[in-house]
């Protein structure tokens, strides 16, 4: 495809800016409904941005993957494989960070970014090796086995929270001291066994921009990827019915198409609005974060960690900044401001990037 839609950068830089918002609330005891995450099963709108973002690295991967196609196999995996390592890397040290007040022996293993890591590696390894023709069977396959799995292999109630295979694999291969404990228990939402069906996620994106490459106008590519948005939502809440629940901190198969399905249907009508009826004024914001996504997502959990190291009393710069101002706005809104008002702090790195065209490759 010639010409590049805009529409896939700008939903790229959503994706960044809501999951700097929801992750950065003034104070965690005010937050919006909509803004917190299912407790397990079902999706709130903050449930979808992880996958929406994951949905748009697959993508992504669908266009810039042309100019490979004809270079030598190991050239192509060579730069997969680096590219896999140095996000991992990234997200390993800012877990870690500031490092002074952390042991290796505490040291999370898992989390947002090394998930993108990996499901991005094994995503790109799965194109390289596999047939576009037989990709949908490799995503179908992923998505039962995965089912399989965790049916097989976990306890009396092998969907639950104490019970599911994924939490067993994590305590099993690194120790409860090496995943999150967000959840009163150890379980990393972002375990090794469902970075399975993430990987189904960055499948989803990928075939739905394989679709879109078929034709070479915008408002055809809507007509052609509207089906395939509609029949993942619908086969994502009929498996959610038969007993597959839609759920994120597991990364259930249902989950996988609801939100890939939705994915789609954002995609089309941002397609519709900014590459068909060319209103792209309004989305200036998302554009810049759409530049440099994983290094602005990679600074805004730096910078917070760092807002956390400077003592204000008994206080870190970021819970005093809520209780001394932002909170005369409203508990809960002052809250959502402080996270919109560091949302855009961030953004100003993004934007001078953009500005002086510089990509900062994550």
């Amino acid at each position: 495809m010639k010409k590049r839609l805009l529409s896939i950068d700008v939903m790229r830089g959503m994706t960044i800016f809501f999951m700097i918002i929801v992750n950065d609330p003034g104070s965690w005891q005010y937050v919006y409904a909509p803004l917190e995450h299912s407790k397990w099963n079902g999706c709130t709108p903050t449930d979808l941005v992880f996958p929406f973002f994951v949905f748009i690295v697959g993508l992504s991967m669908s266009f810039s993957f042309l100019k490979f196609e004809k270079a030598e196999r190991s050239k192509w995996i060579k730069k997969v494989l680096k590219r896999t390592v140095l996000i991992y890397l990234v997200g390993i040290l800012l877990h870690w960070y500031p490092f002074f007040n952390k042991s290796i022996g505490e040291l999370r293993v898992v989390g947002v970014l090394p998930r993108i890591a990996l499901a991005y590696g094994i995503g790109s390894l799965i194109v390289i090796f596999v047939r576009e023709k037989w990709l949908v069977y490799v995503l179908a396959a992923i998505l039962l086995g995965y089912w399989g799995l965790l049916l097989g292999f976990g306890g009396d109630d092998p969907l639950s929270l104490p019970d599911n295979a994924v939490r067993s694999l994590d305590l099993w291969l690194f120790g409860e001291n090496h995943i999150y404990h967000g959840y009163g228990i150890p379980f990393d939402p972002e375990g090794l066994l469902s970075t399975i069906p993430t990987v189904g996620t960055v499948l989803v994106g990928y075939l739905i921009g394989k679709t879109m490459q078929r034709v070479k106008l915008a408002k055809d590519k809507i007509i052609r990827i509207i089906p395939w948005g509609i029949g993942m939502i619908v086969a994502g809440v009929a498996w959610n019915f038969l007993g597959f629940p839609i759920n994120k901190p597991i990364w259930s198969s249902s989950y996988v198409l609801y939100a890939g399905g939705l994915a789609t249907l954002l995609l089309a009508v941002l397609i519709w609005i900014i590459d068909v009826q060319g209103w792209k004024d309004w989305a200036y914001v998302f554009r810049v974060f759409g530049l440099n996504p994983l290094a602005s997502y990679a600074l805004s959990g730096f910078v917070i960690k760092t807002f956390g190291l400077i003592k204000i009393g008994d206080q870190g710069l970021y819970g005093w900044l809520y209780s001394h101002l932002f909170q005369h706005a409203g508990n809960y809104f002052g809250s959502f401001l402080q996270a919109l008002c560091y949302t855009m702090f961030i953004w100003l790195f993004a934007w001078w990037l953009y500005r002086k065209n510089k990509v900062i490759k994550l």
